[in-house]
């Protein structure tokens, strides 16, 4: 049981801390570039949506590759 219950909060731990480097580098990424992602969503472009979820799923892979 306690060996379930340390993977469940590893878990949780390493959810937590991808959210926050997925997040980290949406911003790092939306201030090397030279339009601002928040005004083009609003502007409802949807090569930025494609962008945008381009940046997240590479942040992912990284992750995922570091923590492994």
């Amino acid at each position: 049981m306690n060996i379930l219950v340390n993977e469940y909060v590893s878990t949780i731990i390493y959810a937590a801390l991808a959210l926050i480097l997925m997040f980290i580098g949406y911003k790092f990424f939306d201030l090397i570039t030279p339009y601002n992602f928040s005004e083009e969503i609003k502007e409802k472009n949807p090569a930025i949506g494609a962008v945008i979820a381009g940046i997240f799923i590479a942040t992912a892979i990284i992750i995922k590759a570091a923590i492994s």
